[in-house]
C-alpha cells in the first residue's frame, strides 16, 4: 500500500519512528519531508504536498504529523479529494461521546470510524498527545478499516 507522510519539526522525529514502523508493515512509503529538524519551519510547506501526493495517487493513504496535529489536519483537508482525520491518543478519545450519550469503551473506535463511514484517505496524529504505540495501533487499525461503502456514506462523502 503506497502511503504519503510528512511532519513539521514539532512531529519531524515522530515521523521518522512511524516511518520505519510502516516500512516495517510491508508499505511502500513516499516522504515528503520535514527531511531535517528546523525549529522554524512551517507545516503547510509539507503538509500540502503530502495531501495533494494522495489526492492525484488514488487508492493511496497520507499520514500527517505534528504538535497538535490539529494545523496538520486543516492544511490537508484544504486540498479536494482529501478527507484528513485527526487522532489525539487513547486517553482522549476514551473520553468521547456519541450521539446516543454512552461512552465509548473502545478509545481506538474513533480511528475505525474515520475509514467505515467517513473513507479517510488520511489521518493526523498529535506528537504531544499520542504515545508511539498509541499511534502505532491507530495506525494499524485505521489502515485495516476498510470504508463500509454503504450509500448514505458514499452520498455524504461525495459532497465534499
Amino acid at each position: 500500500m503506497k502511503i504519503y507522510i510528512a511532519a513539521d519539526h514539532a512531529g519531524y522525529e515522530f515521523k521518522e519512528t512511524i516511518k520505519e514502523f510502516l516500512v516495517g508493515m510491508g508499505h511502500d512509503v513516499a516522504d515528503k519531508g520535514a527531511f531535517t529538524f528546523d525549529k522554524d519551519d512551517d507545516y503547510p510547506d509539507f503538509i500540502t504536498p503530502c495531501a495533494q501526493a494522495v489526492a492525484d495517487d488514488e487508492g493511496s493513504f497520507g499520514i500527517v504529523l505534528g504538535g497538535s496535529g490539529q494545523g496538520e489536519a486543516m492544511a490537508a483537508n484544504r486540498i479536494s479529494g482529501v478527507r484528513c482525520a485527526l487522532f489525539y491518543g487513547g486517553v482522549l478519545a476514551k473520553e468521547a461521546v456519541d450521539i446516543n450519550g454512552r461512552m465509548s469503551d473502545d478509545p481506538y473506535e474513533i480511528v475505525r470510524m474515520t475509514r467505515l463511514h467517513n473513507n479517510a484517505n488520511m489521518l493526523s496524529l498529535s506528537g504531544r498527545f499520542t504515545t508511539e504505540d498509541e499511534a502505532k495501533k491507530a495506525i494499524t487499525i485505521w489502515l485495516e478499516t476498510p470504508f463500509h461503502g454503504e450509500e448514505r456514506h458514499v452520498r455524504r462523502t461525495s459532497k465534499f
